[in-house]
């Protein structure tokens, strides 16, 4: 699919890349807005079922994301960085792939604790684990915890992306944009 001489990631590496940017975004974006509407209306629990709905589609691609990567080779960054930077990088990636399957699946077994549906685009996938209210009750905390530092997670990466074009002036963002460079 890739080949190490190339100066881009292949091109599902760069669309897997942009659409788990907007599924994850999205999936922020329905749980903050629910509070625009009043609990128990109609509104604020399609905000829900879209938030849980969404954050499935991140758990299911995640992982055809990794078997790309890892049948792929990451084109190289030029010029190379420094190995401190090599190695944050690779523990910035592990802690988004970790994010990425950690908090859809803890959703996943929030609801199915509650003894709730897990709605999928017209499917009620299966419960993980039987209904138990207080397990859900922790498993949520912990979901809303890290679901904050996501935010940190994501807005590292972000900036990180940028010192790189802005600042060291490397390669590492335009591997990964959507827009070949003539």
């Amino acid at each position: 699919m890739n080949h190490s001489s190339s100066t881009r990631y292949n091109q599902w590496s760069i669309m897997l890349h942009w659409i788990m940017f907007l599924l994850i975004a999205a999936t922020f974006a329905s749980i903050e807005l629910r509070v625009l509407f009043d609990k128990g209306t109609p509104e604020r629990d399609a905000m829900k079922m879209w938030h849980f709905m969404l954050g499935l589609s991140v758990f299911f691609l995640v992982w055809l994301r990794i078997v790309v990567r890892v049948v792929t080779t990451a084109p190289p960054i030029s010029p190379e960085p420094a190995r401190w930077q090599a190695l944050l990088a690779k523990i910035g990636h592990l802690a988004l792939y970790v994010f990425m399957i950690g908090m859809p699946l803890a959703g996943w077994l929030i609801l199915s604790g509650e003894g709730k549906t897990i709605p999928f685009f017209g499917l009620e996938l299966p419960a993980l684990i039987e209904p138990n209210k207080s397990l859900a009750h922790d498993i949520e905390e912990v979901h809303e915890a890290v679901g904050e530092l996501g935010y940190w997670l994501i807005g590292l990466h972000a900036l990180a992306a940028i010192i790189h074009h802005h600042v060291l002036k490397d390669n590492t963002m335009l591997r990964i944009s959507l827009i070949k460079k003539q």
